[in-house]
């Protein structure tokens, strides 16, 4: 005897992304993060562990940081999320966290960078001139495996105008 399960049901949502709004049908089980990098197509985001430990997958979610691994694409219907792509000031900009980054080399294989960023962008709207003790806190969620952690350091004390290893 075979049975057959109906298709579920899809959910509109409306969400903003990197300031353009979208309207979309998904299923309501779609995780944030396949809806931004399968339904919209920004890849920036990555998937990491899937359970939110990692930080991989953070996204601005109304300006908070999120784990966009652990949020249903339903949740964040009418809210505003930005991503990595929507840090840079114009398509071919850096922003400044962004170049900062580059100019210390806070990154080698580039799998935690877009949480990385996520994170020090937060720090950074609330505390201009974090220490590092401030700095390492607000990555301390994010796991790496490349670099040890001090070019990142460096990076964000550079974008707020800090000498590095200070």
């Amino acid at each position: 005897m075979s049975s057959t399960f109906p298709a579920p049901a899809l959910a509109t949502v409306e969400i903003t992304v990197n300031g353009r709004a979208y309207r979309r049908a998904v299923e309501p089980r779609t995780s944030l993060v396949d809806f931004l990098r399968e339904t919209l197509g920004l890849t920036g985001t990555h998937v990491g562990c899937e359970h939110g430990v990692c930080g991989a997958c953070s996204v601005l979610l109304d300006g908070d940081p999120v784990r966009s691994c652990l949020i249903f694409a339903v949740q964040a219907d009418g809210l505003s999320v930005t991503t990595v792509e929507g840090l840079a000031p114009e398509r071919g900009k850096l922003s400044a966290l962004q170049d900062a980054f580059c100019e210390s080399h806070a990154m080698q294989c580039g799998y935690c960078t877009p949480g990385m960023l996520i994170a020090c962008q937060d720090l950074l709207a609330h505390n201009p001139q974090p220490d590092e003790a401030a700095i390492r806190d607000a990555i301390g969620g994010n796991l790496c495996r490349c670099t040890g952690y001090q070019q990142i350091v460096d990076a964000v004390k550079l974008a707020a105008g800090a000498p590095a290893h200070g």
